[in-house]
C-alpha cells in the first residue's frame, strides 16, 4: 500500500459511530491484515448495536407516546411522526442488513477489495463508509450511469 502524500483522517466526526479513533496505518503495512480487519469489525459492531438501540428506543416511545386525541388534528400530528420515525426506522433496518452482508464478508476475508474491479477500497474511504463495496472510481462511473438512466 503507497502511503506517499497521503493524509490520513484525523476526524472522529467523520466516522459512523462514537468512541472509535480512527485507524492510521503504520509505514509498509499490509492492507486488510488482522489489525484492520479488527479495527473495521468494531466500527461494524458499533453501529449496528447503536442502530439496534435506536429501533429499542422508538418502539418504547411509540408505546408510551400512543395517545387517543380526541382532536382529529392532534391525531394526524401524531401519526404523521410517528410515521417518519417509522420510515428512518425501516432505512436503518435496511442499513442493519447491510451491515450484517459486510460483516459476512471480513468473515470471508473478502472484505476492502471493490467488487467491480478488485483493486483495494481504501482505509479513509471504508471508514467513513465501512459498508463501500466499490472503490471511488467504480462508485463514481455507476452513479454517472445511473444518472443517465434517470434521464
Amino acid at each position: 500500500m503507497a502511503t506517499d502524500n497521503v493524509t490520513y483522517m484525523t476526524r472522529k466526526s467523520a466516522l459512523p459511530v462514537e468512541g472509535i479513533e480512527p485507524y492510521i496505518p503504520e509505514q509498509g503495512e499490509e492492507y486488510m491484515n488482522e489489525k484492520q480487519l479488527g479495527h473495521f469489525r468494531n466500527i461494524l459492531m458499533a453501529w449496528k448495536q447503536s442502530l439496534m438501540e435506536e429501533v429499542d428506543r422508538t418502539v418504547d416511545h411509540m408505546k408510551e407516546d400512543a395517545t387517543n386525541f380526541s382532536d382529529p388534528a392532534d391525531r394526524a400530528t401524531q401519526e404523521e411522526e410517528f410515521a417518519l420515525e417509522l420510515r428512518a426506522r425501516d432505512r436503518e433496518r435496511k442499513l442493519i442488513r447491510k451491515i450484517e452482508k459486510t460483516i459476512a464478508r471480513l468473515d470471508a476475508d473478502d472484505y476492502g477489495f471493490c467488487d467491480a474491479c478488485g483493486i483495494e477500497i481504501g482505509l479513509q474511504r471504508l471508514e467513513v463508509r465501512p459498508t463501500a463495496e466499490l472503490c471511488i472510481d467504480c462508485k463514481t462511473t455507476q452513479e454517472i450511469k445511473e444518472k443517465q438512466m434517470a434521464y
